[in-house]
């Protein structure tokens, strides 16, 4: 008897008895929501008792997928979601003083005008997350066996940059979304089989760190901040091993959060400083990764 002829269990698995249940005869009785497969019913795991088997679900299934795929360690990048790359920036700037010339008294269009300004500004960090990812997939065996991976939050801007050096140098990369009011789509640069949808931001924040050997966090808002904060307070406790923090651009940071304030304060100790470095550039960036790991 061949090897593909014996049967790896004596059960059915899942899917087979779910197809079977298909096929059973229709009556009153197998009509009734409660006759169905748990595991199929899709209202009876909406229910509110079952979160925590939702909790679980979410746990696991980015887990599994990865192990399916050899994803052992990776970088995590964050940053503004709304940051996007040199050349739509120039457009939309030239755009602006098309409009704000035909009519320069107005304050909106001036405003606009500034607000252009700095989104090009600005885009240098989109640019860098982008270096970043191509560094980091291309040059990733520098620092031992395992294979680094770019992971982000799936969005757009700096998201979709690091994603983006990633996938042009050949390489794959990890978009970890999540379900919000308004639409989301994953940005186009995340390995297909490598993207997944959250529902709680919980679950979906330690995927962020279970793998992860570095973290680089680019300006950005109220989520960058949190994430990057639940970060270091990780490591601060002793909840997590220390991996290298870094901060991409100097004064945005300084300017954004007064650590020195925190110290001043008693608020946080002058050692908690050594928590994480402030780096300008991917290339910095990326040698500090490697002498974290390569003394």
């Amino acid at each position: 008897m061949s090897e593909s002829t014996i049967k790896k269990s004596a059960f059915p698995s899942a899917g087979e008895d779910a197809t079977t249940a298909l096929k059973v005869e229709k009556t009153p009785q197998t009509a009734s929501d409660s006759y169905r497969l748990a595991y199929t019913d899709d209202a009876f795991m909406m229910r509110d008792e079952l979160r925590p088997v939702r909790l679980q679900l979410e746990l696991l299934k980015p887990e599994l997928v990865q192990q399916d795929h050899e994803v052992e360690a990776t970088v995590v990048v964050f940053g503004s979601s709304r940051l996007v790359d040199t050349a739509i920036a120039e457009s939309k700037l030239e755009e602006a003083r098309r409009q704000l010339a035909g009519d320069l008294d107005n304050v909106q269009l001036t405003q606009r005008v500034q607000a252009a300004e700095r989104r090009l500004q600005n885009a240098v960090y989109y640019e860098q997350a982008r270096r970043l990812g191509t560094l980091i997939t291309e040059q990733s065996s520098a620092i031992g066996a395992e294979k680094l991976y770019i992971v982000t939050g799936g969005g757009p801007g700096v998201m979709e940059a690091a994603n983006r050096g990633a996938s042009e140098c050949g390489g794959k990369s990890i978009g970890l979304n999540i379900v919000l009011p308004m639409e989301q789509c994953p940005n186009p640069y995340i390995t297909p089989e490598l993207s997944f949808q959250f529902h709680y931001f919980a679950i979906r924040k330690m995927h962020f760190l279970l793998r992860a050997r570095a973290l680089v966090a680019f300006p950005g808002g109220f989520g960058t901040m949190d994430e990057l904060f639940e970060t270091l307070t990780l490591i601060q406790t002793g909840k997590i091993n220390p991996v290298p923090v870094l901060l991409f651009g100097r004064d945005h940071w300084q300017r954004a959060i007064d650590f020195d304030w925190l110290v001043e304060q008693g608020m946080i100790t002058r050692g908690d400083l050594d928590l994480f470095r402030f780096v300008e550039s991917a290339d910095e960036a990326w040698e500090e990764i490697l002498s974290f790991y390569n003394g």
